[in-house]
């Protein structure tokens, strides 16, 4: 096996399952062009905000890629290349595009709601409130692995064994550049808003911005520690939760899509020039260094195959900006498929090195090994080496931190939802529960508590976020399950990778809360791991009454609702 060959196979199946299975449930489910789309009917020029096919696909694919689908593979990789590409293309296809296609139908067809709303109009009211409380866990969850991540590639200090202290000028030419990057963002979006130019001279502007912030970056870099980047990082966060949309949202993401796609497409075709050979072996067995394969592999690679996070960007922020029901199929479905294409390049990057090759380059972190190994394969056409590697990196730490954009704002709407009443009116609420459910309250809440962990790190909060993402990804499948049921639609291609994920996930969690009890018996707990632990258990708890609820209602025999 060679990259070439795994790329070919990969495009073949992506490509034939959108043509294919994606038109397919388009019209079983029966999207109608023509019926006016939540952004239009509640524009309120915040949150609904009509939007062009390709600005919300932007959104979609830069939301939900986040660093998922570089460091997943990478890391599951130990179980051989055979294992890892089956579950992105299997998982891709029939559990990942699924759910998020059908997260967003569900929400479009309920005036732009969020998953919990889906849950309370066709659950109930208390399957709605434990969901939101488990939705917020994750969004704190998701927004502490990537904050750290980030903070991670625009760290500019480096220190040997000998303790001498060095820059990295890559990283410090990626931190200028994303600053760069939401400046940019905040003009791109009052052009786009004020402006009402020409989508092509939209996007012409929006290039020229992308190669202007590039460049200044490369020859201003900013070098600055790990833990003031995490101090800056949570703040641009503070900020982008609870701005309108299309003020940085829309236009970062915007700008943010041309700069991933050109990622793809450069190691698209440096796979082709160069051919890497797969220096992985095909399988390395179901137990590797005390990693089983079941249930480790499907909680690691999640985004690339299936995430639960997902399905609250297609029903949190993406169906609220769509103009048409024909557009979901490539927002939703089409993102996802061209997010397992990444997961594939990821594999194909680290199968490229052989035993110990990575780490004597200087690639220690996941998204070094990846862009190393794309500066790598270009290099073969003569590119600079440390140009391609910054550019890579600048994508990867894009990816991660336009994720962060979307997943605090949809953890503050989950926490105010959570102590919302729709049958009471907004004036008659109790003065605490307007205190509680502002939203800037709900904001430093939600970030205070992912900054504790963020200082944790990534490494040791991934098994935990795989754990509680792939659970929400059964909420979400089963929510949808029982919306497409009782509006007499067909759901059933949804059960199966519902029960599926039920088995990796209640396993997985069970496995976490196993491991940190044994670490608060033989060496105390931390004030992070602490904080796993609760978190752990109030997922599996809360994760496991709601879909109880929802298997319930998709298997009783009642009298079913009206279309949608």
């Amino acid at each position: 096996m060679n990259g070439i060959l795994m790329m070919i196979i990969a495009i073949v199946v992506l490509g034939g399952a959108y043509l294919l299975y994606g038109r397919y449930l388009q019209k079983k489910w029966g999207i109608d062009p023509n019926a006016k789309t939540p952004a239009y009917e509640l524009e309120d020029g915040v949150d609904y905000v009509p939007a062009d096919t390709n600005v919300v696909f932007g959104h979609q694919f830069a939301s939900i890629a986040g660093a998922g689908p570089i460091n997943g593979p990478i890391q599951a990789a130990m179980f051989g290349w055979l294992p890892v590409m089956l579950w992105i293309l299997i998982g891709g296809v029939f559990f990942g595009a699924v759910q998020d296609f059908a997260a967003m139908y569900a929400s479009v067809k309920n005036k732009g709601r969020t998953i919990g709303y889906i849950i309370e109009e066709y659950i109930g009211k208390l399957g709605k409130k434990l969901f939101l409380l488990f939705c917020w866990l994750f969004c704190i969850l998701v927004v502490a692995a990537f904050s750290d991540v980030v903070a991670g590639t625009f760290n500019g200090f480096a220190t040997d064994d000998a303790g001498v202290v060095s820059t990295i000028a890559a990283n410090g030419s990626v931190a200028t550049t994303s600053l760069l990057f939401i400046i940019e963002a905040v003009i791109l979006g009052l052009i786009l808003k004020y402006g009402k130019l020409n989508k092509w001279i939209n996007t012409a502007i929006a290039l020229i911005m992308l190669v202007a912030a590039v460049a200044l970056g490369l020859n201003f870099p900013i070098y600055l520690q790990r833990g003031t980047w995490h101090l800056i990082v949570f703040a641009y966060i503070i900020i982008a939760c609870v701005v309108p949309v299309w003020a940085l949202l829309q236009p970062r993401d915007y700008l943010n899509s041309y700069l991933l796609i050109f990622m793809i497409v450069s190691a698209v075709i440096g796979v082709f020039i160069a051919n890497p050979s797969c220096n992985l072996e095909a399988f390395a067995g179901f137990n590797v260094d005390g990693q089983y394969l079941f249930p480790i592999l499907f909680v690691t690679i999640a985004c690339g195959a299936v995430s639960g996070f997902h399905s609250l960007v297609s029903s949190g922020t993406a169906s609220k900006q769509v103009k048409s029901e024909k557009a979901m199929l490539p927002v939703s479905f089409g993102a996802m498929l061209m997010e397992s294409m990444l997961a594939i390049i990821a594999l194909i990057a680290v199968a490229s090195f052989a035993k110990g090759e990575a780490a004597a380059q200087g690639f220690t972190t996941q998204p070094q090994i990846f862009a190393g190994a794309i500066a790598n394969f270009l290099s073969a056409t003569g590119l600079p080496h440390n140009l391609v590697f910054t550019l890579i990196n600048l994508a990867v730490s894009a990816f991660a931190l336009t994720s962060l954009d979307s997943v605090a704002r949809v953890g503050r709407l989950s926490f105010q939802e959570f102590f919302m009443d729709d049958d009471v009116a907004p004036e008659n609420r109790s003065p605490v529960v307007k205190f509680v459910s502002n939203k800037y309250f709900a904001t430093i809440i939600t970030l205070v508590l992912a900054y504790l962990l963020a200082k944790v790190g990534y490494a040791e909060i991934w098994p935990l976020f795989g754990s509680a993402n792939q659970l929400l990804s059964v909420l979400a499948l089963v929510a949808c399950a029982v919306f497409l049921k009782k509006t007499k639609r067909q759901g059933a291609m949804l059960w199966i990778p519902m029960g599926f994920m039920m088995a990796v996930t209640f396993t997985a969690l069970s496995m976490t809360i196993f491991k940190l009890s044994k670490a608060f018996v033989t060496t105390g707990l931390t004030l992070g791991t602490t904080l796993q632990l609760i978190f752990a258990i109030l997922l599996l708890i809360l994760g496991v009454i709601v879909a109880i609820q929802g298997i319930k209602k998709l298997f009783e025999k009642s009298e079913e609702k009206a279309t949608a």
